[in-house]
């Protein structure tokens, strides 16, 4: 028996799970958990590259410690970080987190040699301020001599993959997030790259999910007592949740967890002016196909409420009081930039209430999280019509996968205010959606159809 293990880091946590296939059953098992977060450095959010990385490595001496050492694996994390290595391959300069604010501003820099429009045709990303096109943009105004050292540039699970192997390349799907790939021949494009003023070199061959990386290097099979492929799958966090939807792509889906990540799959980019002006992106997905989604804030903010009222409830008591909160409306626009990155979610929710005057603030527990929890919903049903509108069709179904869809009470307002059923499950599903990449690269399973039918037929799904 062959076990497959992914490695899925999110930006708080990270996690192993092995997976293999037992009678045509998608088996899983958790093998370590681990803390992840931004740190601040020098007045800046930074990632801690080496812990992460010395995370990844004790999760690979776990399976082994159990006696079930995996053959395969594969990394997945979040999009449009990276790493700058200068010419002996070592890091140069600080490593951003998306959520820093060095990128304020840098959008007018960038729409000074590229208009938005402009880019939105080439590319069919949408505007998000920590994109990598405008982090590049930062490096270059604020620390050129930064940029100028650099060599190399890698996004996190690139990196971490170079170190395991000694192979530099940058996976398709998180490279499209990048803002920096043609969306009609999946490449760097280097025009663009140019005018911007960023550096040829510094750009890795780009390769698509399901190919082999390499083996480990030697120093790092001898500290976890073992050797194995390293394989891609869709590095990009959110690709590979969307591989595991148990669906025949003909639904909407929902990726939630800290972002809700709501779309559809298309066979190619829309890259309409139509499609710009209602903030979509296409971004690379498996099997040669395009996220076509829009970024909802998602659960970061009640994941930020829960936090500072210091984890006394947990998410299900925060549920149950925001049902309980009958007589209590208020619905606020999730997307607002307030919410991205503040001291207190808490006040910034309760300050966007007064900015707009409305009649009642939330102030308990119970009416923040009905107020998230709703509102959350109606930009949902706001983006349904949306899909619906851009692709000319109408669907019956949205599914939701990733932790949020554990969220019942969201999942009910979700139906509600969207008229569709709702399919919830399964709850890993960038784990499973990565295990499933690596199986179709191996030939373990033939394609994304079928690896679809396998996680649907391996996983609990409930209808609302």
């Amino acid at each position: 028996m062959d076990y497959y293990l992914a490695v899925d880091i999110g930006a708080s946590s990270g996690r192993h799970i092995l997976g293999w296939l037992e009678n045509g059953i998608l088996k899983t098992e958790e093998v370590y958990r681990f803390d992840n977060g931004m740190e601040k450095k020098d007045g800046h959010l930074c990632w801690n590259i080496e812990k992460l990385f010395n995370s990844v490595l004790e999760g690979m001496k776990k399976c082994r410690q159990l006696g079930k050492t995996p053959v395969y694996m594969g990394i997945d994390t979040w999009a449009v970080d990276y790493v700058l290595l200068d010419n002996n391959e070592n890091i140069v300069g600080a490593t951003y987190g998306y959520r820093d604010h060095r990128t304020e501003g840098m959008d007018r820099v960038v729409y000074g040699k590229a208009s938005q429009e402009e880019l939105y045709f080439r590319t069919g990303i949408q505007k998000q301020i920590f994109n990598t096109i405008f982090q590049l943009a930062a490096h270059k105004e604020k620390e050129p001599d930064i940029l100028d050292r650099a060599q190399h540039m890698l996004m996190i699970p690139d990196y971490l993959n170079f170190l395991l192997t000694g192979v530099m390349q940058t996976e398709y799907t998180n490279a499209t997030t990048t803002g920096l790939v043609a969306a009609a021949s999946g490449d760097w494009d280097f025009e663009l790259i140019d005018r911007l003023g960023f550096p040829r070199r510094i750009f890795k061959p780009i390769v698509k999910p399901g190919t082999r990386v390499g083996s480990l290097r030697r120093n790092i099979s001898d500290k976890v007592g073992y050797n194995l492929s390293v394989m891609l799958p869709a590095t990009h966090d959110t690709g590979s949740a969307v591989l595991s939807v148990p669906y025949d792509g003909n639904g909407i889906y929902i990726s939630s967890g800290t972002w809700s990540l709501m779309g559809i799959e298309l066979l190619k980019a829309d890259c309409s002016d139509k499609s710009l002006n209602k903030n979509m992106t296409n971004e690379g997905g498996f099997g040669d196909t395009f996220r076509y989604l829009k970024n909802i804030m998602g659960l970061w903010m009640i994941q930020s409420v829960r936090n500072e009222f210091g984890r006394k409830y947990s998410f299900e008591e925060l549920c149950n009081m925001a049902e309980q909160e009958k007589d209590f409306e208020a619905v606020i626009d999730v997307n607002d930039e307030s919410f991205l990155a503040p001291d207190s979610m808490t006040e910034a929710v309760k300050e966007y209430c007064r900015k707009h005057h409305f009649i009642r603030i939330p102030e308990t527990p119970g009416q923040l999280a009905k107020t998230i929890y709703k509102s959350l919903s109606i930009s949902y049903a706001d983006t349904v019509k949306e899909l619906e509108e851009l692709s000319g069709r109408k669907f019956d179904a949205i599914y939701i996968v990733g932790g949020g869809c554990n969220a019942d009470y969201l999942n009910r307002l979700t139906s509600e205010a969207t008229g569709k059923k709702v399919y919830a499950g399964p709850s890993e599903a960038t784990a499973i959606g990565n295990i499933v990449a690596q199986m179709i690269g191996t030939g373990l399973v033939k394609d994304r159809s079928e690896g679809r039918r396998i996680i649907y037929n391996s996983t609990d799904v409930k209808q609302y």
